[in-house]
């Protein structure tokens, strides 16, 4: 059990990094606190998207991640452009400091709080 929430917790730091540097590249905003809090509202709201609407083939994928861009929208300033150009860049981000990490042997290939990895 413990194990379980020190990876969650590690993967969760390491998604909202991925947001965090999206938010201060797109929107200028650096608060590392409120991109934990984004990853975390992403990361439960993806999930119960995915839930209940995840099975739907081809349109609940879809809906999923309008779901977490909604998020994204939601917690930035910016409009929808912005918002997915801050998770392009958290996944691009995170994908880097995930294959440094497991080519390190430190840690899996995946990460909390941004979709697809």
């Amino acid at each position: 059990m413990i194990d379980n929430l020190i990876v969650f917790g590690v993967s969760l730091l390491i998604g909202a990094l991925g947001i965090y540097v999206g938010a201060k590249v797109i929107v200028d905003a650096a608060d590392y606190t409120y991109a934990i809090i984004t990853a975390l509202i992403g990361a439960i709201i993806w999930g119960v998207v995915g839930l209940f609407l995840g099975w739907i083939p081809l349109l609940g994928p879809l809906l999923v991640f309008v779901a977490y861009l909604a998020v994204i929208n939601a917690r930035y300033p910016g409009g929808w452009v912005d918002a997915a150009a801050i998770t392009l860049i958290a996944w691009v981000s995170v994908l880097v400091v995930l294959y440094v990490l497991a080519v390190l042997g430190v840690t899996a290939f995946d990460a909390v709080g941004v979709p697809g990895v």
